[in-house]
């Protein structure tokens, strides 16, 4: 049983490991393809030859190319992302300090999409053809559709500026900006720890518009999966035994179809997770949320290659972890699999 379970855990790090060196050799050859001198944008277009040639010596860029992806691998392994051209930080600070904002943005979007695009789902798909399936699918349809930009524009105009239900563009108003301490870097944890509800609520009033969208934008794809796998498992025999002993629908439903429908919706959910947290781009730009997305956008406008390949790889690292999150989970809500 012992060697059984190291060989499983050796595939498992075998198989992240070369995932891993995959997603750098990708961002460190995207870094060589884009026409962008790097050497340039630090020392600055007005800069000498020798200059240059310095900097070029000091960054490794005359050595051979494996030479540089086995230094770039080796200071990515260290968390060694290279200086911000931007902001003169190195990328790693710069990273920790946007990324709890779209963290927070995205779980929160998130909880959202998945609380209601469940639902909405086991609904949809029991009442299959009605009025119900209808809505939810239109809901969906309309989810996929519609620009999240433009909704994010449309909801700034109505809910902002003409209702003034909610907080403008940014995270929290520069009047409780440096009242909240600055412990997890999630502004409504740090305000609450800190008793500062003022604060709680301002940035909570930012937080609701922003994150409705992306739960919205989530729930589209979540209900329509959701919808899909139910369908699936009402039709299985399964299902018929159970009716025919007498269950309830309710516990058919809950108990029985979303049980089984659960396994393969955690990698839908997860994935939808980690599509938020790639940092919500659009969403961040509209909102001026100061997030991951925001930072690598600023950083590409401005050539700063360090902070966009920094941000790539962070990017990467987070879909790498949530799918094997996810295969983790599967193999704990499908004892079939644990078999293999």
């Amino acid at each position: 049983m012992s060697l059984r379970w190291a060989r499983v855990a050796g595939r498992f790090l075998g198989t992240v490991a070369l995932t891993y060196l995959g997603l750098l050799a990708v961002t460190f050859f995207i870094g060589r393809v884009i026409p962008v001198d790097p050497a340039l944008a630090i020392a600055g277009d007005r800069a000498p030859e020798h200059v240059l040639q310095r900097v070029r010596e000091e960054m490794g860029l005359n050595q051979p190319v494996w030479q540089q992806f086995a230094l770039y691998v080796s200071k990515a392994a260290q968390g060694d992302f290279g200086t911000s051209v931007l902001t003169r930080n190195p990328v790693w600070q710069d990273i920790a300090k946007a990324f709890p904002a779209t963290l927070e943005l995205a779980t929160c979007g998130i909880l959202i999409g998945a609380g209601l695009g469940v639902p909405l789902g086991v609904w949809a798909a029991v009442r299959r053809g009605g009025p119900a399936d209808q809505v939810v699918r239109v809901m969906a349809l309309v989810g996929y559709s519609v620009p999240i930009f433009w909704l994010g524009l449309m909801g700034l105009l109505v809910f902002y500026a003409k209702l003034g239900w909610v907080g403008g563009p940014g995270r929290i108003d520069v009047a409780y900006e440096y009242s909240v301490p600055t412990l997890s870097g999630l502004l409504l944890l740090d305000a609450a720890l800190a008793g500062e509800w003022e604060a709680f609520g301002n940035a909570l009033s930012h937080l609701v518009l922003p994150a409705a969208l992306l739960g919205y934008f989530s729930m589209a794809y979540i209900s329509r999966m959701t919808r899909s796998f139910m369908l699936g498992e009402l039709a299985a025999e399964y299902i018929v035994a159970a009716r025919a002993k007498g269950l309830s629908e309710a516990r058919i439903i809950w108990r029985h179809a979303l049980r089984n429908a659960m396994v393969p919706l955690v990698t839908v959910i997860a994935l939808s997770y980690a599509g938020l947290l790639e940092g919500s781009v659009l969403t961040e730009t509209v909102f001026a949320w100061p997030g991951l997305g925001l930072y690598i956008t600023n950083s590409l406008q401005n050539a700063d290659m360090n902070a966009v390949l920094g941000g790539t790889i962070v990017v990467g690292t987070v879909f790498i972890g949530l799918n094997l999150l996810s295969d983790v989970l599967y193999r704990v809500l499908d004892p079939r699999t644990r078999a293999r």
